[in-house]
């Protein structure tokens, strides 16, 4: 398929040297996503064009003429992995085929089928096939994504909205039901070229997807028990009970996802059972007080917190504000999100939503008088109220003046009217202002941060940025603004945390140390891997679930699968060398790398800059002379347990063969290395000596 003729016919030619200057061509077309798109600088409007049309390729290469035809999947190397699949079905579109004419039947599966993608895709989402008026969508697949889980109940949501609303030229009215389960399956290209796409994941998953789909309500999203474990309180959701399903094993208990909640954190949403005693954070804690303190005095303060996920920013926040309940003051939350990094001023908007305590059910006025009760703490004028309204979305009922402006004017004048509702909360009492997943903001909320920062030098404000490292922060230098980077915490403090978690029971010494050393002290993986050591099932699994044998993919909790996979997915080519190197062990050498991986030099040197540019591996050393470090143990984890037994039993094979042939310092030194290998080379053929180590690998 020649790419530029491509983009032409779905009227994109203009960016087809931005293809050409990323060697994107046709192998690569079907692998695209949204982050990707983004990446090579890409709008919005053409991302969900350009993803619309990947989606719907049929193997004709030809741009679909309808999008009843079925896309081709991506072609990689079939994985092991955890994946949330959702189904949808049109409701009654039997009835509705037998009393329609044939072409507007065609008309109503085509809107529906465009509908489904559109949504699916902006959510992250990969439609893998169209079954009728039966839709098959994979997160998690072929690229994961962070909170798979809930980007699949938002699109599934989203879809028992719009579907409704689609006009249709016979005037039907129409509606969905959704199933979404997640869970462990094989995933890719099974059967070779031009298999089915049905059969590219294996597994109970997606049947009981299309399980829970059949028994939804019309216009219903329905999710199974393994779904919601990964939610949180991020949704408002009714129990539906146990159900025996049909090819499930035992009862199946399920829920219908109503509405997203009104949660005020998604740090707090996801940790359902309370936070932990914040531990080893002492010198950061004081530090914001004492920022605090001066801020008060009318010397406002603004500091950026950063560190990896799961270090703890949104903990150490969660501190501050327990700490600071009883003292008078007013505090704006503002949340960034990975679905509405696009979304002009979101947090602001969320922010606004929540002090003015809409709610979903609110009629219009009730909207508006609720909204005027915020705004009248701070003498908004009635042309900012009216901006502040059609931020939200909120129609005008008359009650506001109707300004004529031109767009930029009108942008202008929001961010304005922005900064007056800070300054006029400031005059009341001092403001704590703090800004969740800076990393995730908007270009537009960005820019009014911008302005925050430089305006509260003199006024009591005290505001704090969290974020990822990846995110530079355009403040960074300024007198009044101070950097904080939490780095992970020692053995000692880990072991509290785990103290804490565990209470009165009792894990084992072995046990403890395991987790100690899996874990590389950050909080969240402490804190998920000694959840799920004590949800496990008598010592034996407990002890299983502590070592991680690398056999078993969910060795790394359900809970952190899907922000490891991402990290993994994210880097291309690069992610098979972290699976060879997975499966070396935590550490291993360039020269070790080398020949097992069996790649051209400049191949191997370019994947592995990749991964130490990602902070996914630690390199000392200069190649070929260098030695690599996974930068987390669970990071190894997972990319060792998306190999199925065939692959991952060469990968040993070749290790042990590497070992024996041109590493024999190793291999003497370290016959506990080769006896490992060997084991998990599951082959009769490889024979170790317990005292003399491995005899050979015999052909």
């Amino acid at each position: 398929m020649d790419i530029d003729d491509w983009l032409r016919r779905i009227g994109l030619e203009q960016y087809a040297q931005t293809f050409r200057d990323n060697a994107i061509d046709a192998d690569v077309l079907r692998d695209l996503t949204d982050d990707h798109l983004r990446e090579i600088g890409l709008p919005l409007g053409a991302r969900l064009k350009l993803l619309r049309a990947v989606a719907a390729l049929g193997t004709s290469e030809q741009p679909p003429a309808s999008p009843e035809i079925t896309p081709s999947a991506p072609r990689i190397d079939a994985e092991r992995r955890q994946l949330t699949v959702m189904f949808c079905d049109l409701v009654g579109s039997t009835a509705l085929a037998a009393r329609l004419d044939p072409e507007d039947m065609r008309e109503i599966v085509g809107a529906y089928h465009r509908c489904c993608a559109d949504l699916i895709t902006k959510a992250g989402g990969f439609v893998a096939k169209y079954m009728g008026d039966g839709v098959l969508a994979y997160f998690g697949y072929p690229n994961a994504h962070e909170h798979d889980a809930e980007r699949a109940v938002r699109a599934g949501l989203a879809l028992v909205e719009a579907v409704p609303k689609l006009k249709t030229a016979a005037g039907v009215p129409l509606q969905v039901r959704v199933g979404i389960a997640t869970g462990l399956v094989v995933v890719g290209d099974l059967l070779g070229a031009g298999a089915a796409q049905e059969q590219a994941v294996v597994g109970e998953t997606p049947n009981l997807a299309a399980r829970l789909q059949a028994l939804a309500e019309p216009n219903a999203v329905v999710i199974a028990d393994s779904t919601r474990r990964l939610l949180g309180n991020l949704f408002e959701l009714k129990d539906l009970g146990a159900m025996d399903l049909k090819g499930i094993a035992g009862p199946a208990r399920a829920w219908a996802a109503l509405r997203a909640s009104s949660a005020e954190s998604r740090f707090e949403a996801l940790h359902t059972t309370g936070l932990t005693a914040l531990v080893g954070r002492e010198e950061e804690f004081e530090l914001l007080l004492r920022r605090w303190s001066r801020a008060k005095t009318g010397h406002g303060q603004a500091v950026l917190l950063f560190g990896e996920g799961g270090i703890g920013k949104s903990r150490l926040t969660a501190a501050l504000l327990e700490r600071l309940a009883a003292e008078s003051h007013t505090r704006l939350r503002y949340f960034c999100s990975p679905q509405h990094t696009d979304s002009a001023l979101h947090p602001f908007i969320g922010q606004m939503e929540r002090a003015a305590g809409l709610s979903y059910d609110d009629k219009l006025q009730v909207k508006l008088d609720k909204l005027d009760r915020v705004l009248t703490q701070t003498s908004t004028s009635p042309e900012d109220a009216a901006l502040i309204a059609e931020m939200l979305s909120l129609p005008n009922d008359g009650r506001y003046p109707a300004p004529e402006l031109v767009p930029e004017q009108r942008r202008q004048r929001v961010l304005e009217a922005l900064m007056a509702q800070l300054e006029g909360l400031a005059q009341l009492r001092p403001v704590l202002m703090i800004l969740e997943d800076a990393h995730w903001v908007d270009p537009t909320s960005l820019e009014v941060f911008g302005r925050i920062v430089d305006r509260i030098r003199t006024i009591p404000v005290l505001l704090i940025v969290t974020f990822r490292p990846e995110f530079d922060a355009p403040w960074v230098g300024r007198a009044h603004v101070s950097s904080l980077m939490l780095n992970r915490l020692g053995e000692g403090e880990t072991a509290a945390i785990i103290a804490r978690l565990v209470g009165n029971k009792t894990l084992p010494a072995d046990v403890l140390a395991e987790i100690v050393e899996r874990t590389d002290g950050i909080p969240l993986f402490v804190e998920e891997m000694t959840k799920a050591v004590l949800e496990a099932e008598g010592e034996g699994t407990a002890r299983d679930t502590a070592a991680a044998v690398p056999s078993a993919a969910m060795a790394v909790p359900a809970t952190l699968h899907a922000s490891l996979m991402a990290r993994l997915d994210r880097l291309g080519p690069a992610k098979e060398l972290a699976q060879i190197g997975a499966a070396i062990g935590r550490e291993f050498s360039h020269a070790l790398l080398a020949s097992v991986a069996r790649k051209p030099d400049a191949e191997l040197g370019s994947a592995l800059d990749r991964l130490v540019e990602a902070g996914l591996l630690f390199r000392q050393g200069v190649p070929p002379q260098a030695n690599y470090l996974f930068k987390h143990a669970l990071v190894q984890d997972a990319a060792y347990g998306t190999l199925l037994r065939e692959p991952r039993r060469v990968l040993h094979a070749r290790i042990i063969e590497a070992l024996e042939s041109q590493f024999t310092d190793m291999a003497e030194s370290q016959p506990e290395l080769l006896a490992r290998h060997c084991t998990d080379a599951c082959d009769p053929a490889c024979k170790f000596d317990p005292i003399g180590g491995v005899i050979g690998v015999q052909s």
